[in-house]
């Protein structure tokens, strides 16, 4: 059976988008090539970044639809992250916030993909 371990994110600017993840997630990527990066996340979990101009076959054009989350341990950790992304400079699309599943709130990458940081349920 198949693992599913990578998510895509198509972007404009790939080597803004290399950047910026690095920074975001303190980390160098896995491979980079001029029109496809990678990062690896947890338990082998990979972000892969993609020049949607080179995208085939070619993506609908019905606009961002998902949002790539980070889960946290509890309440403190959702603030710390959200301080210290909006001290970056993220645009926050969603403010701090208390929703059914707990505190959250969404951060926009430079193409403008959701960041959401949530509590992580056990």
């Amino acid at each position: 059976m198949a693992k599913a371990n990578l998510i895509i994110l198509y972007v404009a600017d790939p080597l803004a988008s290399v950047g910026f993840y690095s920074k975001l997630l303190d980390k160098e990527p896995l491979v980079s090539f001029p029109t496809f990066s990678s990062f690896e996340l947890q338990d082998g979990f990979v972000l892969g970044l993609w020049a949607q101009d080179t995208v085939a076959p070619e993506p609908s054009k019905a606009g961002n639809r998902g949002e790539l989350a980070f889960m946290v341990e509890d309440e403190d950790a959702v603030r710390a992250h959200y301080e210290k992304w909006k001290g970056a400079g993220l645009p926050i699309a969603q403010e701090m916030t208390k929703m059914d599943f707990g505190p959250t709130f969404v951060a926009l990458d430079p193409d403008g993909h959701r960041l959401r940081v949530c509590l992580f349920d056990e």
